[in-house]
């Protein structure tokens, strides 16, 4: 099942798919450009990858302060980042290269602490989309993201639906692709993450135990390219949904 919220009529509701758009826990169907979309289900901590496909650690190779045998880049993100499906991502006026990142996001539904690998998804409660954006020249040691790149208000937009893990029968096999203004510029599978969704688990609830929503940021492959104000950003997985994001400049954002 697909889950969403969104906000209506000035309050947040529980919405599921319907074919002329979204459903309201209380029955009334709605389009989906009549409602703002939040993130579809509470989201407790935010943990994201970086560098976690091998071909966009090649693509970044020239700027890369890791190797093979690192452990996986995780850091964190904070609630401020979040923004639904069709909303706005600041550009600031002195950024030279902004970029999407289309991400296979894994919800947790259960306390995990010191998992192992064998017992990992039975603690995933689900998927959604996510596009984590990222100003490469704010980064202060190439690839190892900080504050000011991960952690701007809106930088990563999250939904639109929340997918039951039941109804994702093998998200080790989910095609991802990015379209800027109708045109494919990011094409991969999730086939090729690095550090799969049991190890992922297995590696964090090591040393912190993971709660229910909260969301692990899976990566990216290769094929980002800079976006500017006014571009129309679609990141989508098979299976899982796809999730509208637009650019917009300082003057648009109040900034």
């Amino acid at each position: 099942m697909k889950h969403a919220r969104v906000a209506y009529a000035g309050a947040v509701h529980p919405a599921a798919a319907h074919p002329a758009g979204l459903r309201l826990a209380d029955g009334r169907v709605l389009a989906e450009d009549a409602v703002v979309w939040q993130p579809p289900f509470e989201v407790g901590t935010i943990i994201a990858l970086g560098i976690n496909y091998a071909d966009h650690a090649k693509e970044l190779a020239k700027e890369l302060t890791i190797g093979a045998k690192d452990e996986p880049l995780a850091f964190l993100k904070a609630p401020n980042t979040l923004i639904g499906h069709r909303g706005q991502t600041r550009r600031p006026a002195d950024a030279t290269f902004m970029h999407y990142e289309c991400e296979l996001a894994v919800v947790i539904g259960s306390v995990a602490k010191n998992v192992k690998r064998a017992d990992a998804m039975q603690h995933v409660a689900g998927y959604t989309v996510a596009n984590d954006y990222a100003i490469r020249d704010y980064l202060e040691n190439w690839y190892r993201p900080n504050l000011r790149v991960k952690n701007r208000d809106g930088c990563t937009a999250i939904g639109p639906w929340l997918v039951d893990a039941a109804d994702v029968p093998d998200p080790h096999a989910l095609a991802l692709r990015t379209f800027v203004n109708g045109r494919l510029t990011q094409s991969g599978n999730t086939r090729d993450l690095v550090n799969d969704i049991p190890a992922l688990i297995e590696y964090l609830s090591g040393f912190m135990t993971l709660a229910p929503g909260d969301v692990i940021l899976t990566g990216t492959p290769e094929g980002v390219v800079n976006v500017m104000p006014g571009d129309e950003v679609v990141t989508e997985i098979d299976g899982v949904g796809r999730l509208v994001n637009t650019i917009v400049g300082d003057e648009l954002s109040g900034r």
